[in-house]
């Protein structure tokens, strides 16, 4: 198949069967997909979907969320994971609007030089946002491209993923260039699916070599399997006559950075001397359910601890004074930013207390 046959396969099918209500495709604008493309990084579309129109609603323009406090973010990003990502999306609000007189880029290169935006990323703002002749190569892209050239060998390999550039390079249109991006994304997620492709429907299947080789589910290349690690950590329930539980903010950098959690210990034998480094006096414990959090790179292992007879007025006043502290009422929610497993166990502890 010709490249231009090759584009013109994609824009047909994507006029008969592309994806054209999703939320960020309507009213486009820079700011608009930016968002999107960085909640879409690692995340399905449909979870994406509650995020971002909640997003949108609190931060309707970049001015909007440069202004916005971080914790404020975090906490509208809370339960999509990849914090970092958050943390970036601030940091480039902030530089478009105090550097760019709050106007985005619209090439590759310029777009590549803001936090958190990289070559895909900065490829489907230019093509989307700004009608450029622009090139993306995200996982449902790779996936297509490693199917119908038969490319071999896993994507996270530089090797590989270069020459899947250049063929996503070379396919590239400069017409319609805005719904052949979302065209190929679209072949991905829709028909060209890591475990169940459907050929038999797919514009491209009389051309794709692993479609004549007949085993498509064989590319791309699997990442090498690699046992994760398991870290292993104490979660300090510490809650005030009042039913609010104390939560310390993490550093900015690091895991869980800038979000508020529960503070840790190592051991049960370590955590007298974390108690008395925030002046806590506590008289038992009692220990809940261990649980289990997956990142990318390692497991989590976290063994929940519930202090009881804690004596919150000698602590509350410590606690007011510390800027990394504060009483969390789960029945009074602040706006914090909180990862997923610690929102879930403030929900299960207040639960129980008010059962």
């Amino acid at each position: 198949m010709l490249t231009s046959q090759f584009q013109q396969a994609v824009l047909n099918w994507f006029d008969l069967h592309g994806r054209s209500n999703l939320p960020w495709q309507q009213d486009i604008s820079p700011y608009r997909v930016w968002l999107s493309e960085i909640m879409l990084q690692q995340t399905q579309v449909a979870t994406v979907i509650p995020y971002f129109e909640r997003f949108m609603q609190r931060f309707p323009n970049v001015q909007a969320l440069a202004e916005a406090p971080l914790d404020e973010v975090l906490h509208h990003w809370t339960g999509l994971g990849y914090y970092a990502r958050a943390r970036n999306l601030h940091k480039t609000a902030q530089i478009v609007v105090s550097e760019l007189n709050g106007q985005f880029p619209d090439t590759v290169s310029q777009l590549c030089d803001l936090p958190g935006i990289g070559r895909s990323t900065a490829g489907a703002i230019s093509s989307i946002a700004f009608q450029h002749q622009a090139t993306i190569l995200d996982g449902n892209v790779k996936r297509v491209l490693a199917r119908y050239s038969a490319t071999e060998g896993w994507p996270g390999k530089s090797d590989v993923v270069e020459k899947l550039w250049l063929i996503a390079e070379t396919l590239t249109p400069y017409e319609r260039i805005a719904d052949y991006t979302q065209a190929m994304m679209d072949l991905g997620a829709t028909l060209c699916t890591r475990s169940s492709p459907n050929c038999v429907q797919c514009p491209l299947s009389e051309s794709c070599q692993a479609f004549r080789q007949g085993n498509p589910q064989d590319y791309p290349g699997k990442k090498p399997t690699k046992k994760l690690p398991v870290r292993t950590t104490l979660f300090l329930l510490i809650a005030d006559d009042e039913g609010a539980l104390l939560l310390t903010q993490n550093p900015p950098i690091g895991l869980w950075g800038g979000l508020w959690v529960f503070p840790q210990c190592e051991t049960l034998d370590s955590m007298p001397e974390v108690l008395r480094a925030l002046a806590i006096e506590s008289e038992g414990y009692e220990l809940l359910p261990p649980q289990r959090h997956t990142f990318s790179h390692f497991h989590l292992d976290y063994q929940p601890v519930m202090l009881t007879r804690v004596n919150s007025a000698h602590i509350r006043a410590n606690v007011a004074e510390a800027s990394n502290q504060v009483w969390y009422n789960p029945r009074k929610p602040l706006s914090l930013g909180m990862p997923a497993p610690i929102k879930a166990l403030l929900e299960n502890v207040s639960s129980v207390a008010h059962k």
